[in-house]
């Protein structure tokens, strides 16, 4: 850890994520833990302990945590989340503002519009000074990103929130906490659709654990029911949404469900990726960027769209052993990348250990 010159971090919702740079630049570490934040702040310093935050090392920070219900509205979440991070990480401590670049924990409250929930606009901004263009599709957990990039610039018609759900840019959908039911009103089972029941009984961790597409560990938060995570047991998670109980019911037919409910999800993220393509000005060969513990999924829709696809690790690091991580935690890399170029083309040094201290613009 004594090489450890600066860190990048993601606050999520449900997670926290944590990038570690030397003196160069370089990606030395990647680390992800559960942040289950709208339990109470003390689960924010639990990540924090579980991933070593280094107080005295400057940190990048971007958010999206200040969504949860902790909070009566963003505003105050942002602010609440940048005084912590503040007081937890530092005086080294700045946070990403989108357009307003990168600003001191203590300035957080006039600029929430571009703080909140902005990590997409740092992982495609980083993109941007990487590549000639093409579409971030960052499907984590729970959401999935759909982000044009081009010229050097972010391409997005949308920032805040509202504005890209309404443009097809965010997508509430993931690998792993989506409820099945949000999927779709009914799956084949039995020579039928069934409806499925209104409950939180199966997550989409259920469907890509028995397709063998989740990753180890892309799901560190309890199953719907608290219970085991093997595949009889999210085929029982499952089964219970049509109804039925495994043992009458068969592991096979459990597979078969999910093997459905995988599809429907993908033809839902290629709708939204078409129409984001259908806005953007990008041309035919343009990049499908894949980012998060679902870019399986991204690399699917690449293929379906008839683009070439590319990891965002191999972006973010040349180390093989770091590079599944580092796009499993790509906005955390992203911040900590934009912080350390802005700095230096400001003028620092390129070796020594850098500091955040004035804010930089976009």
């Amino acid at each position: 850890m004594s090489d450890f010159a600066f860190l990048g971090w993601d606050v999520g919702g449900a997670h926290l994520k944590r990038a570690a740079f030397d003196e160069s630049g370089r990606l030395r570490a990647v680390g992800m833990a559960p942040c289950a934040l709208w339990r109470g702040m003390d689960q924010l310093d639990a990540a924090l302990a579980a991933l070593d935050p280094l107080p005295h090392r400057p940190s990048a920070v971007t958010m999206t945590g200040e969504l949860v219900d902790l909070w009566p509205d963003r505003p105050t979440g942002v602010t609440a989340l940048a005084a912590a991070l503040g007081a937890r990480l530092g005086p080294g401590c700045r946070i990403y503002a989108g357009p307003d670049g990168l600003v001191p924990a203590s300035a957080a409250s006039a600029h929430v519009e571009g703080i909140a929930s902005a990590n997409w606009h740092a992982t495609a901004a980083a993109l941007a000074t990487e590549l000639p263009c093409g579409v971030l599709v960052d499907i984590g957990s729970t959401t999935t990103d759909l982000i044009p990039f081009s010229g050097g610039a972010v391409a997005a018609r949308g920032f805040s929130d509202a504005e890209r759900l309404a443009s097809s840019e965010l997508v509430y959908g993931g690998v792993a906490r989506t409820p099945v039911m949000a999927l779709s009103p009914a799956l084949p089972f039995a020579g039928g659709f069934v409806p499925l029941m209104a409950e939180h009984f199966a997550t989409t961790a259920d469907i890509y654990r028995l397709t063998g597409d989740l990753p180890e560990h892309g799901d560190l938060h309890p199953a719907a029911d608290g219970g085991p995570k093997t595949l009889d047991a999210s085929a029982r998670r499952l089964l219970r949404m049509v109804g039925r109980d495994l043992g009458p019911a068969t592991l096979e037919q459990a597979r078969q469900l999910a093997a459905y409910a995988a599809a429907v999800q993908l033809h839902m993220l290629h709708g939204a990726l078409a129409c984001v393509l259908s806005g953007a000005t990008l041309p035919m060969d343009a990049l499908i960027v894949g980012a998060g513990i679902g870019r399986f999924l991204a690399a699917r829709l690449a293929a379906r769209v008839g683009r070439p696809y590319l990891d965002v690790g191999t972006v973010f690091t040349d180390d093989p052993a770091l590079a599944a991580r580092a796009a499993d935690c790509a906005p955390a890399v992203a911040v900590a990348r934009l912080a350390f170029a802005r700095l230096a083309f400001a003028g620092a040094p390129s070796h020594p250990r850098p500091s955040f201290a004035t804010p930089s613009p976009a």
